[in-house]
């Protein structure tokens, strides 16, 4: 499905074409690839159908069904729809169903898209390969033997491999922005409470923020405009909505743009030289291009590797065998605890837990969460310091391409340097993009990241609309 979103729903809107034959075309190209890339853990044909049927009778009888008529959008495993199975890919949550929609999810279905399907993840998002999953991994579209990144590779790899032109994902330390890079689309990590949680399944809950992976800076924009907004069910939800898609045609005209030192150091030569290219691409749109120095960031990954496991060790004790989901009888109820965690929970998981339940123990707490927790308000201040210098930052997305299936899987400490230059924004709660420009020596694609303050999403969408259009002039 080549067809962008705003394409798809104007000629749905119009009659120029059908619901129904855009989610036939959307199914025929999964059934006939998707056994290779595995993007999909779950396909919802049926339920998807019916919306089909209901967006079509609204267009016969002259009403709009909404911003994303008939486009067909797929959903990371971790986002509750009702009646569909939502496991975040564990075996602890084999085929539990939801009783209810996330907000998200009601959000779409009520601007007339098309639920697919749930997509593939590294278990309850902790993972930046999609490796971690029990459905075995997903691959990398461009070269079946590499990673798509994580933990929201089968989404990033469902647009990537054009399946359908949207779809959402998670991003608790680059989990959208990363696989993004990796698979060559846009990933838009939000403002945190731009978007809400409600109906998320948590992994550290003052990090986690749904986005958009699209083909183009202009679905993203769309589709982040549906999902925005102030939500009652979210108490961290903003009360000032995001109109992603207002400013796209801006420019960059007199703009500060900071090319970040530390968003570049230590990357492979040839990402470096596409961010470079990239600055130059603005500059040449007008912009002003600074070098800019966050020195903070440095220590994004060592804070966040306490914090995020601490909240996943909290989140994830509710997982006990009693209420809902998986259920291995013991002796006891310590026993039956113990056997259900034991088989239910993931190697990387367990990993987590164990790190993050040690930087909460008595003795522990001041001296690795608290500690942790001021070197995060360190960062913060650190891009509060840059952004009086410049409007936006620029930087890579990832420090590589896409690596082998693999690779890093024995060796977790690489496979977390992987979010180094993405973890800094989920700290300070800041909104950034990742925007594919051009490929590395191996042919495969990188990308660049933009960002911003907080709720600076506009700003950032119209930066990102001009790299995106140098990008493809260069193509």
């Amino acid at each position: 499905m080549n067809a962008d979103a705003l394409s798809i729903a104007s000629d749905v809107r119009s009659g120029r074409t059908s619901a129904h034959k855009v989610l036939d075309a959307c199914f025929s190209a999964i059934k006939e690839r998707d056994s290779e890339v595995r993007a999909f853990v779950h396909l919802s044909e049926e339920n998807a159908r019916k919306q089909a049927d209901a967006i079509d009778k609204m267009v016969a009888d002259g009403i709009d069904p909404g911003p994303l008529a008939g486009v067909p959008v797929a959903l990371k495993d971790n986002l509750c729809t009702v009646g569909e199975p939502t496991t975040c890919c564990s075996k602890i949550l084999a085929q539990w169903a939801p009783p209810y929609d996330a907000t998200v999810v009601s959000r779409l279905k009520n601007a007339g898209a098309l639920l697919v399907g749930k997509t593939n993840m590294d278990e309850f998002a902790m993972g930046s390969s999609t490796e971690n999953s029990c459905h075995g991994p997903t691959h990398n579209p461009h070269d079946l033997t590499k990673v798509p990144g994580g933990s929201s590779g089968g989404s990033a790899a469902a647009v990537a491999a054009g399946y359908v032109p949207l779809s959402l994902g998670s991003d608790t330390g680059g989990s959208i922005r990363q696989p993004a890079a990796l698979c060559g689309t846009v990933g838009v990590k939000p403002t945190y409470g731009a978007v809400s949680r409600y109906g998320l399944i948590a992994f550290a809950s003052s990090l986690d923020q749904i986005g958009p992976f699209a083909n183009t800076v202009a679905d993203a924009a769309l589709l982040l405009d549906v999902i925005s907004g102030h939500d009652v069910k979210d108490s961290t939800s903003l009360s000032e909505p995001i109109f992603a898609s207002r400013s796209l045609n801006k420019g960059v005209e007199g703009l500060r743009v900071g090319l970040c030192l530390e968003l570049i150091d230590g990357c492979a030569p040839d990402v470096a030289a596409r961010v470079k290219e990239a600055a130059a691409s603005l500059e040449s749109a007008g912009a002003k291009i600074v070098e800019v120095s966050v020195p903070e960031t440095r220590y994004g990954l060592s804070s966040y590797y306490l914090i995020a496991p601490a909240e996943a060790s909290s989140n994830l004790a509710r997982y006990d065998g009693v209420r809902y989901g998986l259920r291995i009888e013991g002796a006891d109820i310590a026993a039956t605890n113990v056997a259900t965690r034991t088989q239910g929970f993931g190697a990387e998981v367990k990993r987590r837990i164990m790190l993050g339940t040690y930087a909460l123990s008595a003795g522990y707490y001041d001296a690795y969460y608290v500690a942790a927790q001021k070197v995060r308000t360190f960062v913060a201040n650190g891009f509060a310091r840059a952004y009086g210098e410049v409007d936006v930052i620029l930087g890579a997305t990832a420090p590589t391409t896409a690596f082998s299936l693999g690779e890093k899987a024995a060796d977790p400490m690489s496979m977390y340097l992987s979010d180094v230059f993405t973890i800094p924004s989920n700290l300070a709660g800041h909104p950034a993009i990742s925007v594919p420009y051009g490929s590395g020596d191996d042919g495969l694609p990188i990308g660049v990241q933009l960002l911003g303050p907080a709720a600076s999403e506009e700003l950032l969408f119209s930066v990102a609309n001009v790299l995106e259009q140098a990008n493809g002039a260069k193509r």
